[in-house]
């Protein structure tokens, strides 16, 4: 039990972060959390010891989210509470860093699931691309792969190219014909 807090307990912050990032609500990413942790609690003993903790840990979170993104898809809209927004249409945004983040926010709710997610844990979470594959469970190259687009995607977003959210590629230039 004590390895367990000792290797465990430093990735609570990251895991949060990562379950805010992917599911954009700070309550269900706590919940998603602490269903993670309850899962490794339980799993500790069945884990593969010469496995890597922290790739392990994050493929839990990261498939217990994907869960809760499936099944809340099959919903009907999204819960909003009445004080969050009387308070953003009451108050203007005075701060460029603010809009910017919005922005940021929207761009990569614009991506894919599956190039948010590799973006997220590289850039965010600092996780090799080796690590990363693992906790996808994909090989790496689709993980290089999936991270360059999403990049890539994600700064023709920031740009405002309009095409970029609307076909997630760019438009290609109509050919003239001169004589």
């Amino acid at each position: 039990m004590k390895d367990l807090l000792q290797q465990v307990e430093p990735m609570i912050p990251a895991l949060r972060r990562y379950a805010r990032a992917l599911l954009r609500d700070a309550a269900a990413a706590d919940d998603l959390v602490q269903d993670c942790l309850e899962k490794v609690i339980t799993h500790w003993d069945s884990r593969r010891h010469h496995a890597d903790t922290r790739s392990w840990v994050f493929a839990i979170l990261h498939n217990l989210a994907m869960t809760a993104l499936r099944r809340h898809a099959g919903t009907s809209g999204l819960h909003v509470d009445i004080d969050d927004v009387a308070e953003s249409l009451s108050t203007r945004a005075t701060q460029e860093d603010a809009l910017r983040y919005r922005d940021l926010m929207s761009a990569l709710d614009a991506l894919p699931a599956e190039q948010r997610s590799v973006l997220l844990l590289v850039s965010v979470e600092d996780m090799s691309y080796a690590d990363a594959a693992r906790v996808l469970d994909i090989p790496i190259g689709t993980v290089m792969s999936r991270l360059s687009r999403a990049r890539d995607r994600l700064q023709r977003i920031m740009e405002g190219d309009e095409t970029a959210t609307a076909t997630g590629s760019p438009r290609k230039p109509a050919l003239r014909r001169v004589k």
